[in-house]
């Protein structure tokens, strides 16, 4: 076994295979570059060696570098992670030539499966259903859209070379593909330094539904099951699941024996993902289809961890130093039921734009019941596992992924492992920019997750206007009226005790009007809380500072108690109150005083239409119009690039370019003006 190993990666994957190879008894060493250098995985390694500036291209993907430090330090081994230089057959290659063991899958599978265009006519030899479509090489638009109109609509444009929904364009006719095809070309190329793109036919109601491979030196290779990936935005996975709610053990037998096939057939050992789309409208189960494998370790391992009791990350190591997998096909089950959410720094009521910045509070849910060294118990959540690489204090640049963690949850049941994710969702603390923990949290919540009728345009189908938050009932609401009331009366009583403030003008019994969701409820705190003349069961501490409440609160029916995990901010008008995947705005008035609310002027808002504003810090990639020009509703007008992910802005309504105010290649900031039009 080696006894010291280098991880080429950052963040939480970094973290995650320093913990296990601690357990293992192995030494780590980290790489970092200028952005990383107070990162929680360079405090946990053994050794940090600093390989430069804080872009990428400049270090974590110079592999002269990383195998300096191997040769600095010592290390035996290095752990790629995913990303970055993971499936890079040519750093594979150099760091055998200088005898460093990689740990992953040999250079022939890696060379075999990265190419996307090959990979599929692999595929196809070795017996694995393929999708029809295009798999040369296109020449120029005009090609492409000779192509698609063969295949027929709608088709997918992806890049070669592609990965995590980078590269990717959906075309329901050739208007689609000549605005599209370029921008999927420039992708490839800035992301993964191939410009090559490939067309194949887009699946109605696909499902998204991976195999996790695993194999050593010696000939073995199991399946250890399905991963359901299909809960997707922008092509980019949200959340996770194993098993699938979809596949029945019939099909998980014909997924994963088509799947190791593909991987004997290319010599695989290490641990792999084959990704397949399924077709959601087949019952039988027979439609799948070969997407794409992933020669790495993949994000969402750790669900097929948690219902198989298998540490990928330790067997990758293992695998790599040699040994034979001490398991067979047969020792592989499936123990109860586990979910994934990625915590993304983004904003989803703002249309997912991505949010940069510093994370002026970090504080994840934890996993049972948790004591400090004072005795202060923090009431947690169990059966969670967060996989993160981030710190309160600690900045999301704009130089790597917007993942902030990975939320995981493992219960005997889907509903078990999805309402715990709710539970822990409410209990995760994060300010100082955007993020989309309401969002997860009311996908959890949604009747259609909960049937497991999933697509990979559900995100599309189910919030077509955008997201606002999670749907509310009345119920909830009520409860959340008797909680602001209770809280107010608090923060009143607290008044009362200090010096020169309220003068004892506000005695029980406290009288609130709380209005929510357009709704005022009249909330009355003397020996017992009622709202609305009805009595509310209500266990809550609280303290006025405090930013999270735990309330529990007995339903008006008698079966049974909802428990909420309230975070609390106040307001000049009362309180904000975030739970189950939603912000509510609160007005708290004294029941005297609220009447006269209704006499106070409304304040409109400016009119922004006039102004193309850039809604994130990026750069304007492309400008598509000059001042004087004539635009249409839905016309693009300019490209920004945040995140590696282009985004195209296009016009709101019929208008004049009255001002140009920037050009292309410039940095913008959020809500920078890009143009004023008339």
């Amino acid at each position: 076994m080696f006894k010291k190993i280098l991880i080429a990666n950052r963040g939480e994957i970094a973290c995650r295979v320093i913990k296990t190879a601690r357990r293992m008894g192995i030494q780590t060493v980290a790489v970092y570059s200028d952005a990383d250098a107070r990162a929680p995985f360079v405090q946990m390694a053994d050794e940090a060696v600093h390989i430069g500036p804080s872009p990428a291209a400049q270090s974590y993907l110079i592999a002269d570098k990383i195998i300096a430090a191997c040769k600095q330090t010592g290390a035996e081994a290095v752990h790629p992670g995913y990303g970055f230089l993971s499936e890079r057959t040519s750093f594979a290659e150099a760091l055998a030539k200088e005898g460093i063991e990689f740990i992953g899958p040999p250079v022939g599978a890696i060379a075999a499966m990265g190419d996307k265009i090959e990979s599929k006519k692999l595929a196809k030899a070795a017996g694995v259903n393929v999708v029809p479509g295009f798999v040369g090489e296109i020449e120029d638009t005009e090609h492409a859209v000779r192509i698609a109109n063969e295949i027929t609509y709608p088709v997918m444009m992806k890049a070669s070379a592609g990965g995590g929904g980078k590269g990717m364009r959906l075309a329901f006719n050739e208007k689609d593909v000549r605005e599209g095809f370029e921008s999927v070309k420039r992708e490839g190329l800035n992301s993964f330094g191939d410009d090559r793109v490939f067309i194949e036919k887009f699946i109605e109601d696909p499902r998204h539904i991976e195999i996790q491979v695993l194999g050593d030196k010696h000939g073995t290779i199991l399946y250890l099951n399905e991963r359901e990936c299909s809960i997707q935005r922008r092509h980019q996975k949200v959340v996770e699941e194993a098993p699938s709610p979809f596949v029945s053990p019939e099909m998980r037998k014909a997924m994963g024996e088509q799947c190791v096939a593909l991987a004997r057939a290319v010599g695989y050992y290490s641990a792999g993902t084959v990704e397949l789309i399924v077709s959601g409208k087949d019952p039988t189960g027979k439609s799948f289809y070969f997407l794409e494998m992933n020669t790495r370790l993949q994000v969402e391992h750790p669900v097929t961890e948690c219902i198989t009791g298998v540490d990928l990350v330790e067997q990758m190591i293992r695998v790599a130093a040699g040994e034979k997998l001490a398991m067979t096909q047969a020792d592989v089950k499936i123990d109860g039921w586990a979910i994934e959410n990625r915590v993304y720094a983004e904003d989803p009521y703002r249309g997912f734009l991505p949010s940069t910045g510093r994370l002026v509070r970090y504080n994840p849910p934890v996993d049972g019941w948790t004591e400090d060294e004072d005795g202060n118990g923090r009431r947690g959540v169990a059966g969670v596992r967060v996989d993160d690489g981030v710190y309160e204090g600690g900045e999301v640049s704009m130089f790597y992924d917007p993942m902030i963690a990975k939320l995981i949850t493992w219960g005997a049941t889907r509903d078990e492992a999805a309402d715990l994710q709710i539970a822990a969702l409410d209990r995760f603390e994060i300010e100082g920019l955007g993020h989309n923990i309401d969002f997860v949290s009311a996908i959890m919540q949604h009747p259609r997750f909960r049937s497991g009728e999933l697509t990979t345009g559900f995100i599309a189908e189910e919030y077509p206007d955008g997201f606002t938050g999670a749907a509310t009932s009345d119920e909830v609401r009520k409860h959340l009226a008797a909680v602001a009331g209770f809280i107010m009366t608090a923060r009143a009583d607290r008044a009362r005790q200090i010096d020169q403030q309220l003068d004892g003008e506000l005695e029980p019994p406290y009288d609130w009007a709380v209005t929510l969701g357009g709704t005022t409820h009249m909330v009355s705190l003397d020996e017992a809380i009622t709202v609305d003349g009805e009595p509310v069961d209500l266990e809550i501490e609280y303290t006025p500072g405090d930013r999270m409440v735990e309330a529990s609160i007995a339903h008006s029916t008698g079966s049974g108690l909802s428990e909420y995990g309230i975070k609390v901010e106040v307001t000049r008008a009362g309180l904000r109150l975030t739970t189950h995947g939603a912000i509510h705005q609160v007005q708290v008035l004294p029941a005297r005083i609220a009447p006269l609310s209704g006499h106070m002027i409304e304040k409109i808002p400016p009119d922004l239409s006039k102004f193309l504003i850039c809604p994130m810090p990026g750069l304007l990639v492309s400008l598509h119009v000059k001042e004087g020009d004539r635009v249409e509703a839905g016309q693009p007008l300019a490209v920004v690039e945040a995140m590696k992910m282009e985004n195209i802005l296009r016009a709101e309504k019929s208008a004049t370019v009255s001002k140009v105010n920037a050009k292309a290649g410039e940095s913008l900031a959020v809500d920078a003006v890009i143009l004023e039009l008339e």
